[in-house]
């Protein structure tokens, strides 16, 4: 799944395949749980986190050959050291196994870029 045609984040998970399921699924609970006060909602055909009424901050995705998390310029560099398993992009890491998903490392930067982003919780 590249790109997903589906209204909400419900009907985006019933496409993602049994053998991601599980991290996919605990990357959103701590997209929403890291979020307070942020929306979810799918923009750009993929979950996306961000103020109400505003474009999506923080998003994901479930790529061919990866799951991607774009979680922005500045938290990257600042966890770049850290970050084991994946690829980066400008403003996004790329895990190819999800079982390998440092997923302590991740609530971490996902709070940073939340506070980057503008939030407050």
């Amino acid at each position: 799944m590249v790109q997903s045609n589906a209204a909400t984040v419900d009907a985006w998970l019933a496409e993602v395949e049994p053998a991601r399921l599980e991290a996919i699924a605990r990357l959103r609970q701590l997209c929403i749980t890291s979020f307070p006060g942020w929306q979810q909602s799918m923009q750009w055909g993929m979950p996306g986190y961000g103020p109400p009424g505003a474009d999506a901050a923080i998003s994901f995705n479930n790529q061919k050959r990866y799951i991607a998390v774009y979680i922005g310029v500045s938290t990257i560099d600042a966890y770049k050291a850290a970050i084991r398993h994946a690829s980066l992009g400008k403003s996004c890491i790329r895990y190819p196994h999800p079982d390998r998903i440092d997923f302590d490392l991740l609530e971490t930067m996902l709070a940073a870029a939340f506070r980057a982003k503008g939030g407050v919780a």
